[in-house]
């Protein structure tokens, strides 16, 4: 979805037949200039969201930008200046925080997996999930990448992901060779739950396994296997009952990417206030 499309059914919630009746109570000839400031430390995103908003609620509104997605941002620091018709700002408000402080807490906490993980090995992605919010993947995948983590597939028909589940139907082997025929050239990844399992999908031909809730040891051996049994280059990435609290661990095992789906399902949302700093007419 893109960002005009998103702003306009946020927007529609709010703005119904009646419109913003309580910003109709303002005289219409007010206006007023407004800070957007951030109360807590964290990592913008958001920010195309929010000028979509006060552009398509008030065309008339100059919009003033001192940071741009992916700024690390201090308490108390202006991120943005609004100033015009007052009527407009009231309305756009709450859209726009919505956005940025939602999308903003998703690069705040990828930021923070990202610089855990580095911290024990500097070359491993920190990768976003489909774990997104229906109508908003787009978006969130940007989030994450403002907070200096990577994509993986953003829908199902961008790379070929085997899970469990699919085996219930087909085995890692055939798996591999009927995606090899169907789609050529697509990314073939098999999620693997076991040593066993790694080493067919390696054999297979696989571009990528998927280490699903292994411990950092297991990863280590995993790994292993992959590289010994591949007929080719071959991608590792973990996944599963990765937290702040073990992500260097899983770093340090040594897998070229790990993914995480709280980036985008549990972010906590970075506290953003539009503060006025004058009003007149009206």
């Amino acid at each position: 979805m893109s960002v005009t499309e998103a702003v306009t059914r946020a927007l529609a919630e709010d703005l119904l037949a009646d419109g913003d009746i309580t910003a109709a109570l303002v005289p219409s000839g007010a206006t007023a200039h407004f800070a957007l400031h951030a109360r807590a430390a964290g990592v913008l995103a958001g920010r195309e969201c929010a000028a979509e908003t006060f552009r398509l609620v008030g065309p008339d509104l100059k919009v003033v930008w001192h940071h741009q997605d992916g700024d690390a941002l201090a308490p108390d620091v202006t991120v943005m200046e609004v100033t015009g018709p007052l009527r407009p700002i009231l309305t756009a408000e709450r859209t726009a925080l919505n956005f940025l402080g939602h999308l903003s807490g998703i690069a705040t906490l990828t930021a923070h997996f990202v610089a855990a993980a580095h911290a024990a090995n500097p070359s491993v992605l920190i990768l976003d999930t489909r774990k997104t919010t229906p109508g908003l993947r787009s978006l969130e995948k940007a989030a994450v990448r403002a907070g200096g983590g990577a994509s993986h597939r953003g829908s199902l028909s961008e790379a070929v992901l085997v899970k469990d589940n699919h085996l219930a139907g087909t085995t890692i082997t055939s798996a591999v060779g009927r995606a090899r025929e169907l789609w050529p050239g697509r990314l073939v990844e098999i999620e693997c739950d076991s040593l066993a399992q790694v080493a067919e999908a390696a054999r297979a031909g696989a571009d990528a396994v998927l280490l699903d809730n292994m411990d950092p040891g297991t990863v280590v051996e995993a790994i292993a296997v992959a590289h010994v049994d591949a007929t080719g280059p071959i991608l590792t990435e973990v996944s599963g009952g990765v937290t702040l609290g073990n992500v260097a661990a899983y770093a340090a095992a040594g897998p070229d990417r790990i993914s995480i789906g709280a980036l985008t399902h549990s972010p906590t949302v970075l506290d953003l206030g539009l503060d006025l700093i004058w009003a007149e007419g009206g």
